[in-house]
């Protein structure tokens, strides 16, 4: 296991449409791994396999340390599929590990149904409201090439991403300067 580079806004990799996962292998086994060892050093609830660079459709999640209904324990979700929305939304404060310091409130259905494969490729539903609800999609949008900052709107989200790849060219000069 290691804890990897979650790659930031305004990485363009964070727009990539994730591949399906074929087999369950060997080194997809180590893709999760990798996965939550990095999800709970950021700290986060959740992380998709394009936040560490690699587009494959898997992501980690883990509410365990925030207080809510659900069941909590580390959850694999592989290849997974919404197949079902409550017609009522929610509003909640949404953050993400790939865009540090900023939070915004995001709309979205409050319940939802998921698809999935676990990692020993057995195929699973499971449905969830409230919190986990909001990071399963939130994490599946990840795999589509989606991030919550398209759900809020344009003008704060244009604001942001000039802010974000203003503060990342700077970053970049600042390290050729030290190099």
């Amino acid at each position: 296991m290691a804890v990897r580079e979650i790659i930031k806004l305004p990485d363009k990799r964070l727009r990539l449409v994730s591949e399906p996962i074929k087999r369950l292998d060997a080194g997809i086994r180590k893709l999760v791994d990798d996965l939550f060892e990095t999800m709970y050093a950021a700290p986060g609830i959740g992380l998709a396999a394009i936040q560490i660079g690699v587009a494959k459709r898997v992501f980690t999640a883990d509410l365990s340390k925030k207080e809510e209904e659900n069941d909590h324990k580390p959850y694999v979700f592989i290849n997974p599929e919404i197949i079902w929305k409550s017609k009522e939304t929610a509003t909640r404060q949404e953050g993400c590990l790939s865009i540090p310091d900023f939070y915004e409130d995001v709309e979205r259905p409050s319940e939802v149904r998921v698809k999935y494969l676990d990692l020993d490729g057995k195929a699973r539903e499971i449905e969830a409201k409230g919190l986990f609800a909001t990071c399963l999609q939130h994490e599946i949008d990840h795999i589509n090439g989606v991030l919550f900052i398209d759900h809020i709107s344009k003008l704060k989200r244009d604001r942001l991403v000039k802010k974000v790849t203003k503060a990342a060219k700077a970053t970049k000069t600042a390290k050729k300067v030290e190099a």
